[in-house]
C-alpha cells in the first residue's frame, strides 16, 4: 500500500510549492546596474535575484557594466562593482551571501556580447573568487549571449543557464538551467490596466504551470512594473517578480505580499 503511494505521489513531487507570502527573496532587479547604488540597493533590500549587463570590450579584454560599446566609457569594470563586493559580503557572512543564511541569490548575467568569449573571459574572472564560487546559497546565471543548450553540460558547476518556457529542452540541458523564462508581451498585450483578457491569462498560467512541472523557478519580463502587475505576477505564482523599482517594491510586498490562493 505504502509503494502505490508513493508512485501516485511521484509526478507530482517535483512541482515547486509556491510562497504563501512574497518577500524581497521573490523579486528580480532588473537592469540593476543603473540603480543609484549598483549592487548594495537590492542586496540591502535582501533580493532574492540581481541582474546585470556584461560586455567584453575588445580592446582591452576586460568585462564591463555595460549595455553597448558607448556604455563601456563609463569605465564601471564587472568585477570592480559586483564581484568584489560579493565576495566581500560572503566572506563577512561566513560563506553565506546572505546574514540570514536561509536567504538566496542569483546573480544574473546578461551577456551582450559573444557568448563563448565572454563566458569563457567571466569563468576565467570567477575563478579568482573562490568565496563566490563556492557559495551555496548564491546562482551564478548566465542569459542574454548563450552558446547551445547542448553544451552547458562543458561548463564549470557553478555556472548555471536560464532557459526560455516557450522551449523544450532535453534532460540534461535541464540540469543546468536554474530558471525559466519568457517576454510577458509574447503571451499578454496587458499593460497594466482594466483585466487581463481570460485568454491571455490562461496562455500565461500554462506556461508557469509548466516551467514549475519540469521542477523550475519561472519569471517573465517586460512586466507591467507597478501594483497592478506586481499584483497578478503573485497571483499567477511566478517565481522572481521583475521590477526596476526596486524600493517601491519592496514596500509593496511588505504590505501586499499575502497570495491569494
Amino acid at each position: 500500500m505504502k509503494t502505490l503511494l508513493l508512485l501516485l505521489m511521484l509526478p507530482c513531487m517535483h512541482v515547486l510549492a509556491q510562497p504563501a507570502v512574497y518577500t524581497t527573496a521573490d523579486a528580480h532587479s532588473h537592469n540593476d546596474y543603473q540603480q543609484s547604488a549598483p549592487f548594495y540597493s537590492a542586496y540591502n533590500l535582501q533580493y532574492g535575484s540581481i541582474e546585470v549587463d556584461v560586455y567584453l570590450s575588445q580592446s582591452d579584454n576586460e568585462l564591463y557594466v555595460a549595455h553597448t560599446l558607448r556604455d563601456v566609457a563609463q569605465n564601471r569594470k564587472f568585477e570592480e562593482v559586483y564581484l568584489k563586493p560579493l565576495s566581500e559580503m560572503i566572506q563577512k557572512n561566513n560563506g553565506n551571501v546572505y546574514e540570514d543564511s536561509t536567504l538566496k541569490l542569483i546573480l544574473m548575467l546578461d551577456v551582450k556580447t559573444d557568448a563563448i568569449t565572454s563566458i569563457n573571459k567571466l569563468i576565467d574572472l570567477f575563478m579568482k573568487y573562490p568565496a563566490i564560487t563556492k557559495c551555496s546559497s548564491l546562482t551564478i546565471m548566465v542569459t542574454g549571449s548563450k552558446p547551445h543548450h547542448s553544451t552547458y553540460g562543458s561548463y564549470p558547476s557553478f555556472l548555471w543557464f536560464d532557459g526560455l518556457l516557450s522551449s523544450n529542452y532535453s534532460k540534461e540541458a535541464l540540469s543546468r538551467i536554474a530558471v525559466l523564462g519568457d517576454n510577458f508581451i509574447n503571451y499578454s498585450k496587458w499593460d497594466g490596466h482594466e483585466q487581463i483578457p481570460p485568454n491571455d491569462w490562461e496562455k500565461l498560467k500554462k506556461a508557469v504551470d509548466k516551467g514549475h512541472a519540469l521542477g523550475k523557478k519561472v519569471r517573465f519580463w517586460n512586466t507591467p512594473d507597478f501594483i497592478e502587475g506586481w499584483s497578478k505576477l503573485i497571483e499567477l505564482g511566478v517565481d522572481y517578480i521583475n521590477t526596476d523599482s526596486i524600493k517601491a517594491l519592496a514596500e509593496f510586498l511588505k504590505k501586499n505580499g499575502t497570495r491569494k490562493t
